[in-house]
This record gives structure tokens, sequence and C-alpha cells, in this order.
């Protein structure tokens, strides 16, 4: 179990990819780089990566260059994966990650735990989910994991009730009670940030809302992480690997330099708090 009070100083972004050339995958052969470092290429959506930085610094010292190479989409890092472009990512939670995998069959392992991510809502018109009125709109992701987190946070806030039955994913369409009448405008996650001025609440990924610069842990309305963390929570973010890959030792040196204090206070800094480490250090 991970507690928020005493975790949410440790942050990461929501988005993140990891490419090892060095795996020893048979679809993959070793590169060296010129300084005679095997190269690590690591798959990023987003452009606060600075925690990644600080974390080739020290691989280096374990004979491993970190490179990042960026990804414009989330539907991008698990295929490049599974084609062999990169070799680990770490840009999912595990909801995304098994649904991903369901979907299109893709043969990938879970390595390591990241970060847990805040989602909130936003409102320029309210200030309680209490205040929601009969008939108003809420924007939320369309895209079935962040989707369905969306409505559990709704949920969570007492607007609605959700059957039970659909676990973490589900739909609008699972929506059992909906007292105020509430309408649900789902768009591209990424666009969740400029419909705030034109419905009642807008809920946004803390990546997207660190990037419109807004404060996650002050200026949403309400939010979905509090208290105590479980371990076992869906929304974790995770490192993937191939399945084949999962047990490299390149693998673990990564998660190992990526896995200390040092990632936490960077993490605190840069994401103002709103990304929770799910991992432990010393």
């Amino acid at each position: 179990m991970f507690n928020f009070n005493n975790f949410k100083k440790a942050a990461v972004i929501a988005s993140l990819g990891l490419a090892l050339t060095a795996c020893g995958d048979k679809d993959n052969k070793e590169t060296a780089s010129n300084d005679g470092l095997v190269e690590v290429k690591l798959g990023v959506v987003g452009e606060h990566n600075n925690e990644w930085k600080a974390t080739a610094e020290r691989l280096e010292k374990e004979g491993i260059k970190l490179t990042l190479v960026k990804f414009a989409d989330y539907t991008l890092p698990n295929r490049a994966l599974n084609d062999g472009e990169i070799d680990i990512n770490s840009f999912q939670h595990v909801a995304y990650f098994k649904s991903d995998c369901e979907e299109h069959g893709y043969d990938l392992a879970n390595v390591g735990n990241t970060y847990i991510a805040v989602m909130g809502a936003y409102s320029d018109k309210i200030k309680s989910m209490d205040e929601l009125k009969d008939g108003d709109t809420i924007a939320i992701p369309n895209d079935p994991t962040n989707g369905g987190r969306a409505l559990k946070l709704v949920e969570r806030a007492g607007v609605i009730k959700l059957d039970p039955a659909k676990g973490y994913i589900p739909t609008v369409r699972d929506i059992t009670e909906n007292p105020k009448n509430i309408k649900f405008y789902e768009v591209d996650a990424g666009n969740t940030p400029s419909l705030i001025p034109d419905v009642a609440v807008s809920v946004i990924n803390s990546n997207y809302a660190i990037d419109n610069n807004l404060d996650p842990l002050n200026d949403a309305i309400f939010s979905d992480v509090t208290g105590e963390i479980d371990e076992n929570n869906p929304y974790i973010n995770i490192v993937v690997a191939k399945s084949s890959n999962k047990d490299n030792e390149n693998i673990k040196k990564v998660m190992k330099a990526y896995q200390v204090k040092e990632t936490a206070e960077i993490l605190l800094k840069e994401y103002k708090g709103s990304q929770i480490a799910a991992f432990k250090f010393e």
C-alpha cells in the first residue's frame, strides 16, 4: 500500500516510452554508441522528461546510454514495442495496458511500477461537483480506459452511479443512475482542457492539465487520488517490455536507476505533486 500523504511529493508524467536495443531479444541486435556504451532508446509521449534525464546519468555508470525517442500518440508505443522498434515503454497504466494488449494481441509484460497520475475535474463555472445543475455537460476522454476512469471519478463525486459489473472501464451506457440528467461529451483526452469554457466540468488527465498551465492539486475541484493508494490499483503506470525480454538484466538496471529518491524529488518539483510514486525507495 502506498500512502498519498507520504508519497504525494513524488510525481511522474503520464506518458513515457522506453526502448532497449541491447535486450538480447532475437529481433534486435546490440547497439553500441560512439562512447562504447550500450544504447537504450527511451520512447516518451510529452515534453516533461527531466526524471529520465537524471536516470540516464545513473545508467551511464552501468554502461548504458539512455536516448529519448518521442511518440506523438498513446496508440504508438505498444505497437512499436511489439514490432521490435523499441524494447520497453512506460507511457501507460495497467488498465490501458491490459485493454490494448487484448485488442491488438500484443505479447507484452509488465516489468515494474512507476507512478499513479491524478485525474481531476476542472471548471470555471462551479467550485464543487455538488453545484452541478440539471442538464449540465461534463467533458471526458473518449478512449475506453481514460473515459472509464473519468466516469468512475464522477461516480466517486456522487453525481452518477455505474454498473459495478463493468469494473474500471465503464462507458456512458453503463450509467445506472443519473438524477441530474448530466450529459457527457466525449473527446480526445488532449482536447479536454480546451473545453473548460464550454462545459460545466471537464475531466482532465494530469499531463494534459500541466501542459495547459493547470495545477492538478490546486485547480481541480475534485480528483480521484486521495488517501492510501492500493498497489494493485489499475491506474498505476508501469514499464512494459516484450514478454521474451521481461527478465533481461539491462531492463532491470533501467528500473533500478529510475526507482530512487532522486526521481521522486524531481517529479515533485516538475509536476507539482500531481503524479504519485508507486514504487518504494530508500
